[in-house]
């Protein structure tokens, strides 16, 4: 009798390689499917392959170990486990630009002011709501800066109307510099 045939191995060490394997692939699948949606294709199809391995070769062991009630529950933990963890990687690594929309009522120069002193190119327009005039505020920010436009817009006017949106591409604006640079400048950029 072989290890791979032992107790141990079905009971034991089957279901816990299972269950790593498991949330290593969905780990993979979870970040592929981002960066694709996100326009980074290049990186997708290595992902999908080594995805697409793993999968195969987890239910090659769990089909020649059908009777093992401890590595399907192993496959399906792996499961939820992995989409969680690829989705807070890929909250970590924060890709991808977008739009911030703030809709005010009254006066909203203190805010495009904050907004522009903080780095951000702001574009304001006027505008008419339900209950008179407003003014349309939009910033266009790469997303590892959201919370802190999402910090100047709460403490200059904490009742605005928010949206935020995904950006697939933009040319030419104003963005801030990245965090290593220590001055926050205004600098055209092509942004993709």
């Amino acid at each position: 009798m072989s290890f791979l045939d032992s107790t141990a191995y079905v009971w034991i060490v089957l279901p816990i390689l299972v269950f790593f394997a498991r949330v290593t692939d969905v780990t993979l699948g979870t970040l592929r499917i981002i960066f694709i949606s996100r326009g980074k294709r290049n990186l997708a199809p290595l992902l999908g392959f080594v995805e697409v391995f793993i999968w195969i070769t987890i239910v090659s062991q769990i089909v020649s170990h059908a009777h093992n009630i401890l590595a399907y529950l192993a496959y399906a933990a792996g499961f939820a486990f992995g989409a969680f963890v690829g989705m807070y990687i890929e909250g970590r690594l924060a890709m991808g630009t977008q739009v911030v929309t703030t809709i005010v009522q009254g006066n909203a120069v203190s805010l495009v002011d904050h907004l522009h002193s903080a780095g951000y190119g702001v574009t304001s327009v006027d505008g008419q709501g339900a209950n008179g005039p407003v003014k349309l505020i939009y910033a266009i920010v790469p997303r590892r800066n959201l919370e802190d436009v999402l910090r100047v817009i709460h403490q200059t006017h904490p009742r605005a109307f928010l949206s935020v949106l995904d950006v697939r591409s933009t040319q030419e604006g104003i963005f801030p510099l990245p965090s290593s640079a220590q001055t926050t400048l205004f600098f055209p950029r092509k942004f993709k």
